[in-house]
């Protein structure tokens, strides 16, 4: 195997029973070094050693057997034992003497396979296996850390590095934990109707509100149906005097000027989150589960809005619960059907459809976030796409949306798996899920392009959100990675650099990490610059807060993965969100520093310096870099190690600038995936076992 660092020494000639039996590399010392580490029992099996004997002696043996066939004396004949089958030299025959004396059945022998083969002692994600994860508040809530949580992985690292550098617990005191940041200002019951309720705007201003919540979220989600609540909107104004009503639309209208005045107003008192008057009000007005039931269209509509406003609050758990409602009502009414137009009529039936999609790709990317595991299997779904007769573009952003969705809960269930393996599985893993996310490229490249020539056009917002989600899928399948060499590096920081040398294709996957990386804050910044950027939603929050982690562990595992005119880019945009009010971002940033500061503690070759944020020039995403320098053309796509299939880390995808034209295409991302094969199992399984990574 090709390697820019030196080879991995050759397996011993006598390995013991477990390493033979995993097919990784044995140390062939009593113990040998992977059961030392893991305090198993060491077992040479003489009987497995293999041998390499004459082919005149394999005549000779073949002569006896039939002198003796020929006597009369009965022969029986011993099936192999599948491991000696597998392991064994080709020069050996089936009925030669060693194939006989390996066969015999071994009760002791099995019982100990038996026990190497507990699922406690196997190679896993150490993201997704071992006893789960919690972390604790000041308050003493306890929360669980989800496998595939990018909120998760940050506190993972974090009390990683701590107790690396200190020798102790990270304290929890200077951490924001969920539904910590804002405060409502409402103790959670409901209270009579009676009650006072927020001054309804007038109707100009309401129409300003609810058309901000269609140009923000339109494009992505389905909130209300637009000729139903403007009827009801019309006939709510069309009183002398505006008041109070105890229907659900006036619940949902409430609900939908919270989301108007979060995006409209930057500045906040306190930490009551912008539209809190309208949102309270709302809940302590919304009916039982019971009486939603009676109006389930509508109902499963404001269910997905109270989700959406507590994830922007960072209320995690609680917006995953509404949503897990909508879900569950959507489905009670069958939406995730192919439901009869002729029996329910055209436009019920595109209403729902819309509904269930929203819900759908709501519930896919906040229990992503959650990191738990999806409860619904996409074979039970069969509903059609909506159909928008004036914007065909809509339909295709809603299912690209869709499958972005699906490639989340793709890598979810498979790289983050319980206990599944971080040797061939995680790698072959892994692999599946970038062959997912490359067949999407040149489609998602082509259908819903970044144009970045200003005198063209300016950057489409659905465009910057599907791109966006798409970089996270990659980094998502890949940042295990991070975690293992991070790793690494505490425990071997003068092997680490050595040890990712001797995996191209490992060291390939880290780098396609960073690249979307980059890209997120590339993309980021241009939506900075139209002023588009989002800052009261979660979603542009939580890609430049997963792409910064990303940047920052980087060099921490090899320096050439510094780059520190991404990390300007990067705490540029969290000064930009936080200016416009987001107390989430300003604690995301500070956790931000806190890894910074931990990691810059740990001896490094080249220490990190970064300046305070600056500002960058408006054309600096005007800039074509071509990605050539970095990856193969499409025609190398077939060849795997024989060459780096990713630039030497030194050299970043644009180096400061931002180039859309040529982005990763389906074949260079194939490239990639198509490395890993079977020669990086036993390098990884060495890599793991080396380190206690388990």
């Amino acid at each position: 195997m090709a390697g820019n660092g030196s080879r991995v020494t050759k397996r011993s000639l006598n390995a013991c029973t477990r390493c033979r039996r995993q097919k990784i590399k044995c140390s062939g010392t009593q113990p040998c070094d992977g059961c030392n580490k893991r305090k198993l029992t060491c077992i040479f099996d003489d009987r497995d050693q293999k041998i390499l004997v004459t082919r005149g002696y394999i005549d000779e043996l073949h002569q006896k057997i039939a002198s003796l066939q020929q006597t009369g004396e009965r022969i029986d004949p011993v099936p192999l034992s599948p491991d000696y089958a597998e392991d064994r030299s080709p020069d050996l025959k089936d009925d030669s003497p060693q194939a006989s004396r390996s066969s015999h059945h071994d009760p002791e022998g099995s019982q100990i396979h038996q026990e190497l083969e507990d699922p406690a002692s196997v190679l896993t994600n150490p993201l997704s296996t071992g006893p789960p994860a919690f972390m604790s508040a000041d308050n003493g809530r306890t929360f669980y850390l989800g496998t595939s949580s990018s909120w998760s992985f940050t506190r993972r690292v974090l009390s990683l590095t701590h107790e690396h550098i200190y020798q102790e617990a990270l304290p929890t005191g200077a951490l924001i934990f969920d539904g910590a940041t804002y405060d409502l200002g409402w103790d959670g019951l409901r209270k009579s109707h009676s009650s006072e309720s927020p001054a309804v705007p007038t109707y100009d201003h309401a129409m300003y509100l609810i058309n901000v919540v269609k140009f923000r979220c339109g494009q992505l989600y389905h909130l209300f149906d637009e000729n139903e609540f403007m009827t009801n909107l019309h006939e709510f104004y069309s009183e002398p005097k505006p008041h109070t009503t105890t229907g659900l639309w006036y619940v949902h209208f409430l609900l939908i000027l919270a989301f108007g005045k979060g995006f409209v107003k930057h500045k906040v008192q306190g930490n009551r989150p912008p539209g809190a008057d309208y949102f309270v009000k709302a809940l302590e007005m919304l009916p039982s589960v019971i009486v939603l039931h009676e109006e389930p269209i509508e109902s499963t509509e404001v269910l997905c809005c109270v989700a959406l406003y507590l994830q922007a609050l960072d209320c995690r758990s609680s917006a995953h619960n509404y949503i897990g409602q909508a879900m569950r009502m959507a489905m009670a009414e069958g939406m995730h059907t192919q439901m009869p137009i002729e029996y329910l009529g055209e436009n019920m039936v595109q209403r729902c459809r819309k509904i269930w999609w929203t819900v759908y790709i709501l519930d896919r990317e906040m229990t992503s976030l959650m990191g738990l595991p999806q409860t619904l299997n996409d074979e039970q779904i069969n509903t059609l796409l909506p159909e928008f007769p004036d914007s065909i573009q809509r339909t295709s952003a809603i299912g690209m949306h869709i499958r972005l969705s699906r490639i989340i809960a793709e890598i979810n269930g498979s790289v983050y798996a319980i206990d599944g393996r971080i040797n061939r599985n995680f790698l072959l893993r892994t692999k599946s899920a970038l062959a997912t996310i490359a067949s999407l490229a040149d489609e998602l490249r082509r259908a819903f392009p970044l144009h970045m020539e200003r005198d063209i056009s300016g950057v489409s917002r659905i465009s910057a959100y599907l791109h966006l989600l798409y970089h996270q899928c990659i980094v998502l399948a890949t940042r295990p990675l991070l975690f293992c060499f991070l790793k690494i590096r505490f425990e071997s920081p003068e092997n680490c650099v050595e040890v990712l040398n001797t995996s191209r294709t490992v060291r390939n996957l880290i780098q396609m990490s960073m690249d979307s990386s980059q890209q997120i804050i590339c993309i980021l910044h241009s939506l900075q610059t139209e002023g588009l950027l989002e800052s009261f939603l979660s979603f542009d929050l939580e890609s430049i807060f997963v792409s910064t982690v990303v940047l920052l562990i980087g060099p921490a595992i090899d320096m050439r993965w510094s780059y520190p005119i991404w990390l300007e880019k990067a705490y540029a945009i969290f000064e930009e969100i936080i200016e416009s009010g987001n107390l989430i971002a300003k604690f995301r940033r500070s956790e931000l520093h806190l890894l910074d500061e931990l990691l810059s503690c740990f001896p490094q070759e080249h220490p990190r310096c970064l300046s305070t944020p600056v500002s960058f020039p408006n054309n600096v995403l005007t800039s074509q870099v071509p990605l050539t320098n970095s990856f193969p053309p499409s025609s190398q796509a077939g060849q795997a190690l024989d060459h780096d299939i990713l630039s030497d880390p030194g050299v970043g995808v644009m180096d400061g600038d931002c180039s859309f034209t040529n982005r990763l295409t389906a074949a260079q991302i194939m490239a990639v995936a198509d490395s890993i094969e079977s020669i990086d199992t036993e390098w990884m399984s060495n890599a793991m076992i080396e380190h206690s990574i388990w």
